[in-house]
């Protein structure tokens, strides 16, 4: 399993889980990597076996969440000719493709009970018994799982086996997610913008401007490094004028022409917490019914607080993003925020 993404950062709680990480490779026991969506789990797994005195033996990756329930574990465990419809020859599970090596489980929260209490037996007595065959195999491999759901409240409601868990989490490793590394986010941008200058045959790398710095850093990454490396190249190969990159588009499916769905109302793709007078001039039409109407100034100034509202929801309260969609400066937009109470006077 060959890499072209580096395990790249500086920060302390990212060198830390780093370290945490190379620590356990040298023993032969099993390890839970624990992170949201995009931090770099199967990364982390190849570190594992790659510092592990396993590493010139194979490394087999499983994805749990890609195969349907039926045929989980037939591709951990292997099965026999004739051992179900289809099964004209016999074929090897994953385990025996990894013996001597390291399984990487990706998603393992997903696995079957059944899976699940098959996996316990292999992982207890390293031994496995391929579908439709009454003679177990003896198979010597290292598990390394990820998941990005918590496994012991998935135990709490017995969707889990305890002690499956309890042998696979002899360490765990949790992931911090990039919103809790805000120092290595320019640091990992500037990585992937340089490489994608690179595979577009530019031969100078301009770099971003102070304004798409702070945007980069300003943002909360949901999607975590998976995500910032999208952001990074798409603004690098749509970028087309001289000098530092300026414009930063975190949503590639902005747009005016954006289909809107015939269900419920478009939610922004990021979380965020909604200021309480955010939400409160969400609603201008409902207040105007309650007041009468108002004079010429009141709904001038309801009508801009709408605007202003509805374009940090579009621009998923980036207050830097939100003053360029609106033609106005930084301090312009927040000047009218405060104005109209959407953000506090100290903020």
């Amino acid at each position: 399993m060959d890499r072209t993404t580096q395990v790249i950062g500086q920060s302390n709680v990212f060198l830390e889980t780093l370290e945490r990480a190379s620590r356990a490779a040298a023993l032969d026991r099993p390890v839970l990597v624990i992170g949201e969506r995009g931090t770099g789990k199967e990364l982390v797994a190849e570190r594992l076996h790659r510092l592990s005195p396993r590493w010139d033996q194979p490394l087999v990756v499983m994805n749990c969440a890609a195969l349907p329930e039926t045929l989980i574990e037939a591709e951990l465990f292997g099965h026999e000719a004739g051992a179900f419809t289809g099964a004209t020859k016999a074929r090897v599970g994953r385990f025996e493709e990894a013996h001597g090596g390291t399984l990487f489980l990706d998603e393992l929260g997903t696995l079957s009970m059944g899976a699940q209490e098959r996996l316990l037996r292999a992982v207890e007595y390293g031994e496995i018994t391929r579908i439709g065959s009454s003679r177990p195999l003896r198979v010597d491999v290292r598990i390394v799982a990820a998941t990005n759901e918590n496994l012991p409240d998935k135990v709490a409601r017995h969707q889990f086996r305890a002690d499956l868990l309890d042998r696979l989490s002899f360490e765990v490793v949790t992931l911090p997610p990039l919103r809790a590394r805000p120092g290595d986010v320019l640091v990992l941008a500037e990585h992937f913008g340089r490489r994608m200058a690179s595979e577009l045959g530019r031969e100078d790398w301009p770099g971003f401007s102070r304004e798409a710095m702070a945007t980069l850093v300003e943002y909360q990454w949901p999607g975590n490094v998976r995500e910032l490396r999208n952001v990074v190249e798409r603004a690098v190969y749509r970028w087309e004028q001289y000098g530092p990159i300026e414009t930063i588009e975190f949503d590639p499916f902005q747009s005016p022409y954006r289909p809107v769905s015939t269900g419920a109302p478009i939610v922004p793709p990021v979380s965020a917490v909604v200021p309480e007078t955010v939400a409160a001039a969400a609603v201008p039409e409902e207040r105007d019914a309650e007041e009468g109407g108002g004079d010429f100034k009141s709904r001038i100034a309801r009508f801009e607080c709408e605007l202003l509202t509805k374009a940090l929801a579009e621009h998923r309260f980036n207050q830097r993003a939100t003053a360029e969609g609106l033609g106005l400066s930084y301090d312009q937009l927040r000047h009218a925020l405060k104005r109209h109470g959407l953000i506090s006077a100290g903020a």
